[in-house]
């Protein structure tokens, strides 16, 4: 089962969890908390020992990012540590030259570097092969123009991975660019304030004739999309096995509070209505993790999995929203104050239904592949 990795994380659990209310009410980004994380040794896990890092496979990376989510309650800091590893790790130890992994990885698997990707804008994320962000090429340079909304990570990343159109719509239109922040062209709007996740900061990204060497682009031009595809099923079995394990830890914390809290004479867990709402959250944990686990594998084979994919992301994270809401039903009065910490459970729920592809995007790709 890997307990090694998901105990990874627990040693740091009382660093993790500080001041989790006060900065998810402030909405501040905990650089004392990303300190800690990085001394966890959970950021090299994927990558390779020649840079540094643990060498471990996607499924065993998914177990120890499973154990992060179980581990700490700022749900925000989780998602901005797997997005630090997908959104410019990932895409570099696959795609990147040489150089540019020896120049990058180490400070990205040590956390010296925070990233992002800009994939997202204005108009929307779902229609990624129509991005309105254009790169024409100069020289050794691209000049790129446009701009990228809900960044996650956005006003405190060093280093950007850059989704842009270098030729027509389509899926070989897509170029990816690395570029660090505080090069010219290069404007990095405020931390836009939201629902939940509310410690991982997103945010707007412009660029006005932003010049970018060619020695900077990540994988061949036009192959942009590959390098999408690639990053967004890493994305969403690393993100979602934070939220397994957010998951997990809510229905432990639940059933402990229905055992113990008293009604009419009795423990609640000893009514059916109580009971069965647990079972129910039961369930769709256990779904959840048997989704995830055979997907990982399968994509691990390198084997088709565009509708496990699909299905996983749906199930996980609409599993979580309704797990959520049925912990505040059972936690009562205590459910909806703050201090509990049960209501933000639910908050940060309910981003997950949006990013890394709709639930309504996700129905789509089914139906498609179901030949409707």
């Amino acid at each position: 089962m890997d307990d090694d990795l998901f105990d990874l994380t627990a040693p740091w659990a009382e660093q993790l969890n500080a001041n989790t209310s006060e900065l998810d009410a402030a909405g501040e980004f905990p650089h004392d908390k990303w300190k800690a994380l990085r001394e966890t040794g959970l950021l090299r896990v994927h990558f390779a020992p020649e840079f540094g890092g643990a060498g471990h496979g996607l499924t065993r990376t998914m177990r120890a990012l499973e154990g992060l989510g179980h581990t700490s309650r700022d749900a925000g800091l989780s998602f901005s540590a797997s997005t630090q590893i997908v959104s410019v790790g990932v895409p570099l130890q696959r795609f990147a030259t040489q150089e540019l992994k020896e120049k990058y990885l180490p400070r990205i698997m040590s956390g010296e570097l925070i990233t992002a990707h800009a994939i997202t804008e204005s108009s929307g994320g779902s229609d990624a092969m129509n991005l309105a962000s254009v790169a024409r090429r100069d020289g050794d340079h691209y000049v790129v123009s446009g701009d990228k909304m809900f960044i996650t990570n956005a006003p405190v990343a060093d280093l950007f991975l850059l989704y842009v159109r270098t030729g027509k719509p389509g899926p070989f239109g897509l170029t990816t660019l690395l570029v660090e922040a505080g090069t010219p062209g290069l404007t990095v709007g405020p931390a836009m304030d939201k629902i939940g996740l509310r410690t991982s900061p997103i945010g707007t990204l412009s660029f006005d004739e932003l010049r970018v060497p060619v020695s900077q682009r990540v994988g061949q031009e036009g192959s942009g999309f590959r390098v999408l595809d690639y990053v967004m099923k890493r994305e969403v079995l690393f993100g979602f096995s934070i939220t397994l394990g957010e998951m997990t830890r809510r229905v432990e914390e639940t059933i402990a509070f229905a055992k113990e809290r008293r009604q009419f004479g009795r423990p609640i867990s000893s009514y059916q209505g109580i009971s069965h709402k647990i079972a129910d959250m039961k369930i769709r944990v256990e779904t959840a993790r048997k989704w995830l686990a055979d997907t990982g594998a399968k994509v691990e084979r390198n084997e088709d999995a565009a509708f496990d994919l699909a299905a996983t992301k749906t199930v996980v994270s609409e599993a979580n929203v309704q797990t959520a809401l049925d912990a505040v039903q059972i936690h009562g009065g205590r459910g909806v104050l703050t201090e509990y910490g049960v209501e933000r459970d639910l908050r940060n729920s309910i981003a997950g239904t949006i990013y890394s592809g709709t639930s309504e995007i996700q129905r789509n790709r089914i139906a498609m592949l179901a030949g409707l």
